[in-house]
């Protein structure tokens, strides 16, 4: 097992997600790539989703895509390795499961499930430029392994990320 790669995902807003969310997702996809693990997201071609995965290839990372849809037309050229669900939005819990930490950037309603959802299956999350209102009520139910960073400094996100891969 200690061969195995270590795949963080990424996860916000598609087509709702805001110009920093984007900017933001690009520096943390490129930050994960850089310390050689693998970068997880929905694998389609906008938001945070397309963002992260450009960052990645741009560190010289490897991508996994997990599509919603039964084929590759939405997929983000950015991703090497696309798994077709045919799930539409029920293809979260794969991105939670598959993750060993999940970053989320942002907080549109699909992410917010997938906090939730990495919540309620105990994986560790970071998270970015969210509300107050969400961070609020994640935070309750797992202090341990909910992470929430004013802003993004790749020293301290570093830390914090090696910090929850090796208690996980």
């Amino acid at each position: 097992m200690q061969n195995q790669a270590i795949v963080i995902g990424v996860i916000g807003p598609g087509e709702l997600a805001k110009k920093e969310d984007c900017c933001l997702a690009f520096e943390v996809g490129k930050t994960i790539a850089s310390a050689n693990y693998m970068v997880l997201t929905g694998g389609r071609n906008c938001g945070v989703m397309e963002a992260a995965l450009k960052g990645a290839k741009t560190a010289g990372g490897k991508t996994i895509g997990i599509l919603p849809g039964d084929d590759t037309t939405e997929m983000s050229e950015y991703t090497d390795i696309p798994i077709i669900t045919g799930m539409g939005n029920a293809r979260n819990i794969i991105n939670i499961l598959s993750s060993r930490v999940v970053v989320a950037i942002g907080d549109g309603p699909g992410t917010i499930s997938e906090i939730a959802l990495a919540l309620k299956t105990k994986k560790p999350v970071i998270v970015l430029n969210s509300t107050e209102e969400a961070d609020t009520m994640f935070s309750r139910h797992s202090k341990k392994a909910f992470i929430k960073m004013e802003q993004f400094e790749k020293k301290e996100f570093m830390e914090s990320l090696n910090k929850l891969i090796l208690e996980t």
